[in-house]
């Protein structure tokens, strides 16, 4: 009697025939068949690594490594390629009676669709986008896997090799990119530095004008005051006079502090020094 009760181990399940066709699932725990009319299907030729004494179908999430493929990329760069398979089967009888050798069958559908996608971009985008191009292919593959009774988790891509032409043609490449990258950022250094010597100058200019703007500005008013102060001492036209006298003399003192070849007589002389010499006998 007891052939023909037995527990289903947690976590997987097993499928009942009655004359060669499935009739039930039967989930973990305490399970019965009828004896003679009811046989449990074994799966141990079809599925090696997702059964457990060759009768118990796995439902946990399972893992399979794929082997490399070569693959050609669309600007005809030649990758080698393969991924991991995160997947869980959902749909027993599916996956028994739908598809021939599923592990084999899933492998070679990841892989064929793998190809597609890694055929339909370029080889810098691929290198790049790891991560987009598994979703890309999980997508793909999801119709197929809901066809055959199994979930498609997750699909890795573990590595993407190139040949040694096309290495060395990215190497190439990438010391063109740096040195391009270094011209680019010296030029831009020295730009920056001729923009900040200029304001530098600009500032400069400024403070330099605005200097000679007050202290104009001072000496205007200070000779405002002088003016004043002589116009109420000996009025306003013998100030002019004296003042006139005292612009020309200081002109002529720029003229005498730098030598030439030319002689300057200047202009109003006699009354210059009997203005100078009734200053001075006073």
């Amino acid at each position: 009697m007891d052939f023909f009760i037995s527990i289903v181990p947690q976590a997987h399940c097993r499928i009942i025939e009655r004359f060669g066709k499935p009739v039930r699932v039967q989930e973990s725990g305490l399970r019965f068949r009828i004896p003679f009319l009811e046989q449990v299907k074994n799966v141990a030729d079809a599925w090696p690594s997702s059964n457990r004494d060759g009768v118990f179908i796995e439902k946990a999430e399972q893992i399979l490594d794929t082997t490399p493929r070569e693959c050609f990329t669309r600007d005809n760069a030649k990758v080698s390629a393969d991924c991991i398979i995160r997947w869980r089967i959902v749909d027993p009888i599916k996956a028994v009676y739908e598809v021939d050798r599923l592990h084999k069958s899933l492998i070679e559908s990841v892989l064929n669709e793998m190809r597609a996608v890694i055929g339909s971009s370029d080889l810098d985008y691929i290198l790049g986008s790891r991560a987009t191009l598994s979703e890309k292919i999980v997508a793909n593959v999801a119709a197929t896997a809901q066809r055959w009774g199994i979930q498609i988790i997750s699909i890795e891509i573990k590595e993407l090799r190139t040949d040694q032409v096309t290495q060395d043609a990215m190497l190439q490449q990438l010391n063109a990119e740096r040195q391009s990258r270094a011209i680019s950022l010296e030029a831009r250094g020295k730009a920056e530095a001729t923009l900040r010597d200029a304001e530098a100058e600009k500032e400069a200019s400024i403070l330099k004008a605005e200097g000679k703007s007050r202290a104009l500005a001072i000496l205007a008013e200070a000779e405002k005051s002088y003016l004043e102060a002589l116009s109420a001492s000996v009025g306003k036209e013998e100030a002019a006079r004296i003042l006139m006298a005292q612009k020309m003399l200081d002109a002529y003192a720029v003229i005498a502090s730098k030598p030439g070849d030319k002689v300057y007589i200047p202009t109003g002389m006699n009354t210059l020094l009997s203005l100078n010499d009734q200053q001075g006998g006073k």
